[in-house]
């Protein structure tokens, strides 16, 4: 485990220099990263000047919630980079490479790229999340500190997972299939707004099957104390268990896998 540690640190090291070696093309990117983040945050800043509050929600509230949901898309992001272009190794037969090293698949192809400037969209969330926490009314105690945390444990698990589902499908198809944006992109999108605002079924949806609302609506829940149960500091931590579908396509991805032949 402590060497799988230092081999990824590793990695990392490798793939940030390699970025910084262009550090106008890197500081251009990160700046259009926090420029995009803050064109969604106009949109409900837009919103909540003609509305005092949407479905209940505040505009501190909506952007506590939004922050934490992109701060959890951006860490999964820039970590698993290697599975969101997956179908570029596939296609031009670079998996075979992978598959004849002496160590995990997962890992290689996680530690294969880093984003590191996606930097520029975690300090958007993180001003809109400090907005948040100190206008929200919210009066905080360390469950509700450890709610957050594991809103972001969670919420990094369950979008990696969905990034290994996307990376998954490409053992079948060789290439990446555009509707899987609808659960990463798009869900960074709608995911400014607790989901309850898009109605039942939706939320069901974002419960069950695809669980957005465990690291994002619920927590919101408990800590506007309109759940007081303990056991709500647990929720988030619900989303991880994605990651055993997610992990069992993979490995039925893998097992079919046929060389590109590049």
């Amino acid at each position: 485990m402590r060497e799988g540690i230092r081999l990824y640190g590793r990695y990392v090291s490798i793939s940030v220099r390699s970025t910084m070696e262009y550090k106008a093309s890197f500081f251009l990117n990160a700046m259009g990263q926090f420029l995009v983040s803050f064109n969604v945050f106009l949109g409900i800043l837009f919103l909540f000047q003609r509305f005092s509050a949407v479905a209940g929600f505040t505009y501190s509230q909506v952007l506590l919630c939004f922050s934490v949901f992109l701060m959890e898309f951006t860490l999964a992001e820039s970590i698993a980079r290697g599975f969101d272009t997956f179908s570029g190794m596939v296609r031009k037969g670079e998996f075979d490479r992978v598959m004849v090293r002496p160590r995990g698949l997962v890992f290689q192809v996680l530690g294969s790229r880093f984003e590191l400037a996606r930097i520029g969209r975690m300090l958007q969330a993180v001003v809109m999340f400090v907005y948040g926490v100190t206008n929200s009314g919210i009066h905080w105690n360390g469950a509700k500190v450890a709610t957050v945390v594991f809103m972001l444990v969670g919420g990094t698990g369950l979008f990696f997972g969905i990034f290994l589902i996307s990376a998954s499908l490409c053992f079948f198809t060789m290439e990446g299939l555009e509707i899987m944006n609808i659960f990463t992109d798009g869900a960074r999108e709608y995911g400014k707004y607790p989901v309850n605002v898009y109605g039942k079924r939706i939320c069901q949806f974002c419960t069950f099957l695809v669980p957005y609302a465990l690291v994002q609506y619920y927590p919101l829940l408990y800590l506007l104390d309109e759940r007081t149960q303990w056991w709500w500091v647990f929720v988030p931590l619900l989303a991880l268990l994605f990651l055993i579908p997610s992990g069992m396509l993979w490995r039925v991805g893998v097992r079919r896998y046929q060389s590109s032949g590049s």
